[in-house]
């Protein structure tokens, strides 16, 4: 009985976030707004990863980030000094962002827009960093139109086989800190191999956001991203 009213409640729970995160993807559309959610553990790079491409695109796209964590607002500083909004939310003991805080940061971005004479759809692309998590993120869409995973490769060659349901809901997959791949007993295309086993169809990119290496790739995935979403929108 016990067992069964849980999985109830986590099915309400799911579903009442799918609506959510529905509207807000209804939303996004309406503004013509790409989004990204970009979900891993703590540690391997979301935030520096964010910061290269915020630089590296800010000529080609506006955009705008709506960035999660448990407490603090040490990373959402940091991806201010790239030049961009940032609407930081702690969710305290939540180990996830849900549809609904998503939504509470797009209207954040709305009210300020406006406020500035300007209105939500002069942003091209918003980047939703989760909260540092390998497993949660990826149960609870917030309406984002692909999901960004990261795994580097000092967490080694298991996580896709420990932690299958990030990897699988996974629309691209940067493997990140290459740059440290010669200092571990670690082979990236194990790692490749592991995360094909469950998800074919996901584009995957070794990265260095300290040497550049990969990076074109990732830039260019994201540019595919926003154009197939615009011919949609049209």
């Amino acid at each position: 009985m016990h067992q069964t009213f849980d999985a109830a409640l986590e099915m309400n729970l799911l579903h009442a976030n799918q609506h959510g995160a529905d509207e807000n993807r209804d939303r996004l559309n309406q503004w013509g707004i790409t989004c990204l959610n970009v979900m891993s553990s703590p540690g391997s790079g979301k935030t520096q990863l964010l910061e290269v491409t915020l630089r590296q695109l800010q000529a080609e796209f506006r955009m705008a980030v709506i960035e999660g964590d448990m407490t603090t607002q040490l990373d959402a500083n940091r991806l201010r000094d790239c030049g961009v909004p940032v609407i930081a939310i702690n969710t305290g003991r939540a180990c996830h962002l849900d549809s609904k805080m998503v939504a509470g940061g797009l209207h954040q971005f709305a009210h300020e827009q406006c406020d500035q004479g300007q209105q939500p759809q002069d942003f091209d692309l918003v980047f939703v960093e989760n909260v540092g998590n390998l497993v949660c993120p990826a149960e609870f869409e917030v309406g984002e139109h692909a999901k960004v995973a990261l795994l580097s490769v000092t967490e080694g060659e298991d996580k896709p086989l420990k932690y299958p349901i990030m990897f699988r809901e996974a629309d691209c997959l940067l493997i990140t800190k290459t740059d440290l791949a010669p200092y571990l007993d670690v082979d990236i295309q194990t790692i490749v191999a592991n995360v094909r086993q469950m998800n074919s169809r996901v584009a995957i990119f070794a990265v260095s956001a300290k040497t550049g290496e990969g990076l074109s790739a990732w830039f260019d995935w994201v540019r595919q991203i926003v154009a197939e979403q615009a011919v949609k929108a049209a």
